[in-house]
């Protein structure tokens, strides 16, 4: 952009949040499940020390018949298991130019995991909302200070996104109970919607009957040019193509190197708004384009997919590796990112330099 000054580089304070934070290395693209401990993981305030014995989830606002539910009371309830694709809304944010100062991210903050819980939905139900109720806030136990304001971390979803996107209050990450890091005793999992919507630590649910104004919803999470803009919310995920890197990596640049030999490229694809139809492979940086072929280990729906292509390298040299998500509504991955002042929803397509020997 005209009249930027160069990036000054990572500072202090973004070193700090990634110490916090952790990527997924994309060689774990290769698990259709993401082991749990390299599940990408942000947390933006402090890890709450939750007492098991003591917890109590709180179901009330704008309803006929208020809830306080124990643990035990939510593990004896009918539960169900979904495999959830995860990724945060700020993934790419590092690879803008000019670089947003937040969580340093490139490609690699996503996941997938199943998560074994209650369907928020019968909870609702259970709860009757009142005619009037148009919003759902999700209160986390997590506190802390962002944009000058003291408070606890909350998101919230319209009534009818709530009931009907398949949303799941789990106790449960890969077969066992959540750890502390992912929001033991309990969290929200909204499939196909980016991960800071997935109130973690959750402690209460309140059903309101006008729009939520707190700050993750009203102040954060939002795309704009400008401070001055209201902009608009940062909800679905965009779809997104990713390539297990090929070959042996460069310590310090990452750079692959590979021989030249046939090579079988692989990654996974994903979209929150529908189920990925495509996945198109180029080697020259994005000039020309060939189909990959899909393969769904994973059931649900929103869930990622996987794609391979088999990959001729040239003689010696480099190459500019890429790929690019379709999914069934025909949106496609743009070549270039689409900037804006958080950082968000950036799809751009991976670029992978390799190095042929």
């Amino acid at each position: 952009m005209d009249g930027v000054t160069a990036d000054p580089g990572i500072s202090l304070d973004e070193l700090r949040l990634a110490a916090r934070n952790h990527a997924m290395p994309l060689e774990a693209l290769r698990w259709p499940i993401t082991p749990v401990g390299l599940h990408y993981l942000l947390i933006h305030y402090d890890v709450p020390l939750v007492d098991p014995a003591a917890f109590q989830l709180e179901i009330g606002g704008a309803v006929g018949h208020p809830l306080a539910l124990t643990l035990d009371d939510l593990r004896d309830r009918p539960a169900v298991e979904v495999a959830v694709t995860m990724e945060c809304a700020g993934n790419g944010r590092a690879l803008l130019d000019p670089r947003p100062v937040s969580q340093p991210w490139l490609t690699e903050a996503v996941g997938t995991a199943r998560w074994r819980g209650v369907p928020l939905a019968t909870l609702l139900e259970e709860a009757s909302p009142a005619t009037g109720a148009v919003e759902v806030v999700f209160s986390g136990l997590d506190r802390g200070v962002e944009g000058g304001v003291d408070q606890r971390y909350e998101r919230s979803l319209p009534l009818g996104e709530a009931l009907e996107a398949g949303c799941v209050l789990a106790y449960e990450m890969n077969g066992s109970p959540l750890p502390p890091q992912h929001g033991f005793p309990l969290r929200l999992v909204v499939p196909g919607w980016y991960g800071m919507t997935n109130v973690k630590w959750l402690a209460s649910i309140t059903l309101s009957e006008e729009p939520f104004t707190g700050y993750q919803v009203a102040t954060g999470y939002r795309v704009r040019q400008t401070e001055d803009e209201d902009g608009r919310p940062v909800t679905r995920m965009r779809p997104r193509s990713l390539m297990v890197p090929p070959g042996i990596p460069d310590f310090l640049t990452r750079d692959r190197v590979v021989e030249r030999t046939p090579v079988l490229l692989e990654g996974r694809a994903w979209s929150g708004r529908a189920p990925v139809v495509r996945v198109e492979v180029s080697q020259d940086g994005g000039e020309t384009w060939a189909d990959a072929e899909l393969t769904r280990e994973l059931h649900d729906r929103l869930a990622w997919v996987g794609w391979s292509f088999r990959w001729e390298p040239p003689a010696q040299g480099a190459s500019i590796l890429c790929c690019r998500a379709t999914d069934e509504t025909g949106e496609t991955q743009p070549l270039e990112p689409e900037w804006n002042l958080g950082g968000y929803e950036n799809n751009a397509v991976q670029r992978v330099p390799v190095v042929v020997r």
